[in-house]
């Protein structure tokens, strides 16, 4: 499904400072699933990942699966 990458709704974390441009952008389609792309390079392509993938990756992050080591 080709979806214009300039199209609203791309998002960043929360945690990002509006000076930070080491960060990725998401955007959420209904049905589709989620565009995750370089914030520094938003004309360099989209990554699309299935609903239940970005769920699955979703819930384990929030768990702490991805955590580096103290």
């Amino acid at each position: 499904m080709p979806i214009n990458n300039r199209d609203t709704g791309w998002f960043k974390s929360r945690r990002s400072t509006s000076g930070n441009d080491q960060c990725v952008e998401c955007r959420i389609v209904s049905g589709a699933g989620t565009g995750v792309r370089d914030s520094k390079d938003r004309d360099g392509g989209v990554l699309w990942i299935p609903p239940l993938s970005w769920a699955s990756f979703s819930e384990q992050a929030k768990a702490g699966a991805f955590d580096l080591p103290n």
